[in-house]
């Protein structure tokens, strides 16, 4: 029935069209100006109902990473500026300084890197390796103990091993993903059944969702995707686990498409339907960011994998408002009851993210052929 439905989907999907890059461009330059036009300073305080953060927490560091891969795609001086302003006042530093583990705290550190690659000022480097390297140089491997967290680190170890050769970042950084994998809440949050993963313990079996399915948070399986592709676009080709890690993602990309929805979405809870419901931009987002990848790099099969993703981004097209702003965006949680409602016009409670999911889908379809 599942392969009915979706040569179904797929005979629909074709008829759409493929993205038109200028327009892509444009929708993304839309949303990063409604952005940095509500968020001028680049040091202002983010101010929730629960608490205050400053602006280098993982949030505002996915925006970044989407808006640096812009950048380098259709360079602004602005964008740049605005980028190295905010490395600048937070000193390159970490939320919780180089001693956290967290690796919510350590995600900003992809964005520092890549901007100490482009002028080669080690001050923007130090603290991030600070950092890694206290974890390096101990045992211990069970911080990741929610998926979001590969996506936040993964890339941070990846980027320190290519830029000082040093094998150790990768080791470490297996030694972190293995235990997330295999062995957190038991057996680990990957099921290689469903080829999909649970967010944290709190989901594995006996837990399931309203109609009796598991429970996988389209944006937790969105967040390992993205994480896997932004460690194989620059983990050495004779990485011992390069393998692994390429075959979970074509494992993640073989699940998504029988779930994807007609209108091009994923629903925030994958394989319940009913479970809220609806249209969704960040786990589509890093979804149509992981397939274009996968295409580019002759990973995915085109034939199948560019309809979705065209029918995806036409989805995804619709939520950008005239003025810039995102909508469908769910906001922070971590299971498809957390930030509701997700709808059109609804503020969620970090515009930040969304935005840099959004702007890393659309840096893959500039990219490609």
């Amino acid at each position: 029935m599942k392969k009915i439905i979706l040569l179904s989907l797929l005979a629909t999907f074709s008829l759409v069209a493929a993205p038109n890059k200028k327009q892509v461009l444009a929708k993304m330059h839309l949303a990063n100006r409604y952005f940095q036009q509500k968020w001028p300073d680049v040091g202002q305080v983010i101010v929730s109902p629960d608490r205050t953060r400053p602006s280098n927490i993982w949030t505002r560091s996915v925006y970044y990473e989407g808006l640096i891969e812009l950048y380098k795609l259709d360079p602004k001086a602005s964008d740049l500026k605005y980028m190295i302003d905010w490395g600048e006042f937070h000193q390159w530093g970490l939320r919780n300084g180089v001693k956290t583990r967290n690796a919510d705290d350590q995600a900003c550190g992809q964005v520092y890197m890549d901007l100490f690659l482009m002028s080669g000022d080690s001050a923007r480097i130090k603290p991030i390796k600070a950092n890694i390297d206290n974890m390096v140089i101990t045992e211990k491997a069970d911080d990741w103990s929610w998926i979001d967290c590969l996506q936040m680190s993964m890339p941070v170890y990846t980027r320190l091993g290519v830029i000082y050769n040093d094998r150790r970042y990768f080791q470490k950084m297996y030694d972190l993903y293995a235990f997330t994998k295999y062995k957190h809440g038991g057996k680990g949050l990957y099921n290689p059944v469903d080829k999909l993963w649970w967010r944290d313990k709190d989901f594995v079996p006996p837990y399931k969702e309203p109609n009796g399915a598991n429970c996988y948070w389209s944006r937790g399986s969105a967040w390992v995707y993205a994480a896997l592709v932004r460690t194989l676009d620059l983990l050495p080709e004779n990485d011992p686990h390069r393998a692994e890690y390429l075959a979970d993602f074509i494992a993640l990309s073989e699940a998504l498409p029988p779930l994807q929805r007609a209108d091009g979405f994923w629903n925030v809870s994958l394989m319940d339907p009913t479970n809220f419901g609806g249209p969704e931009l960040t786990g589509t987002s890093l979804f149509v960011y992981g397939m274009a990848w996968g295409v580019r790099k002759g990973i995915l099969p085109a034939k199948k994998y560019r309809p979705i993703i065209d029918h995806a981004w036409k989805g995804m097209s619709s939520c950008v408002h005239p003025n810039g702003f995102l909508g469908f965006v769910q906001g922070t949680g971590k299971e498809p009851k957390d930030s509701q409602p997700v709808t059109f016009d609804h503020v969620p409670d970090f515009e930040d993210f969304g935005l840099g999911c959004f702007l890393l889908a659309g840096s893959e379809l500039l990219k490609a052929k």
